[in-house]
């Protein structure tokens, strides 16, 4: 442990080196002595370079929180928004509904609507898996992925008939480039309420992640906990969905990584997954933009590949723990 605990100053540099060339690697060549000297480089580095990167870390902060949260009240670590609950998918479904009835509906309105169908879609999940009578680490997620494929595949259909698949392709995408200033500023709103109100009630949430019955004899008023735990997990999916797509995996490997370092409190805990989680999505963006330059592959693309084989290593790993 003491060990692991003298990685997190060369993992919080190695985050502030990957900020850094987040915001100087791209097509349009900034430097410096641009910034200080072309009025256009400047120009192109606050409408498109700092939003972009700011983007990223916020996006990345809102979504390893959630899959803490999830986490916990689920009691399964293998549970996250995006691949093993489904809430990305139902907030996609939310964004399509928006898209067919209000074609020319403002950001802020695509965000609520994608956050009350997130909201029920969790809901949903949690209805039941607490029907489920094998709760294994490997059975709950995989009834969440089922849930989500379901939803996916209604999703495409609907799509379909109202020729709206390519805007759909778009939203998995879960790519960065055309993210402007004044299109990712509902992020910070979500950092704020998700990140903030996650570490204050660090607690209780640990305290949920315990089960009902153990809760409810300490004074955890449980219902509730987890109803706000959940609303919490919408409204960073739903917001997270609209303006920068589906990011898979980001909610279920970190946290896991972290809790592989410091244990299970999720107090101080909480911090380090954010920093963690920003510095794995600024690195895979960073991949898709120069791997095929001047083209560009999806910073989603990236880390779904990255977050599948990290996720089956895991799973093989407690299955190894388990078994000795």
């Amino acid at each position: 442990m003491t060990k692991n605990k003298a990685l997190l100053p060369l993992i919080t540099v190695v985050v502030l080196a990957l900020t850094v060339a987040s915001l100087m690697v791209g097509e349009y060549d900034i430097t410096l002595g641009t910034l200080i000297d072309d009025p256009a480089a400047r120009e192109m580095f606050l409408i498109s370079r700092v939003p972009r990167t700011l983007a990223l870390i916020f996006a990345a902060v809102a979504m390893s929180v959630a899959g803490v949260i999830m986490q916990l009240i689920t009691q399964n670590k293998f549970v996250e928004p995006t691949t093993t609950a489904g809430t990305a998918q139902w907030a996609g479904l939310g964004l399509l509904f928006t898209l067919i009835l209000i074609p020319n509906a403002a950001p802020l309105t695509k965000m609520v609507v994608s956050v009350v169908f997130a909201f029920a879609g969790t809901m949903v999940f949690i209805v039941v898996l607490r029907r489920i009578a094998i709760r294994s680490s490997i059975i709950v997620p995989l009834v969440g992925i089922m849930l989500g494929a379901v939803v996916g595949s209604i999703t495409t259909f609907i799509a379909g008939n109202f020729d709206l698949l390519q805007s759909m392709s778009a939203w998995r995408s879960g790519g960065f480039s055309s993210v402007v200033r004044g299109f990712y500023e509902p992020l910070w709103a979500v950092v704020v309420v998700v990140a903030v109100l996650a570490y204050v009630l660090a607690d209780r949430f640990t305290i949920a992640g315990l089960g009902k019955d153990l809760a409810t004899n300490v004074g955890l008023k449980y219902e509730q906990v987890v109803f706000l735990g959940v609303t919490l997990v919408a409204v960073a999916t739903g917001v997270t969905s609209v303006v920068v797509g589906f990011i898979p995996f980001l909610g279920l490997i970190v946290p896991n990584l972290v809790s592989m370092m410091l244990g299970d409190d999720m107090h101080k805990n909480l911090p380090w997954v954010a920093v963690i989680g920003s510095g794995l999505l600024l690195a895979c963006d960073l991949v898709g933009r120069t791997v095929v330059a001047p083209m560009e592959i999806p910073a989603s693309v990236i880390l779904g590949a990255v977050g599948a084989a990290i996720f089956i290593s895991l799973v093989v790993r407690q299955r190894r723990h388990v078994s000795a």
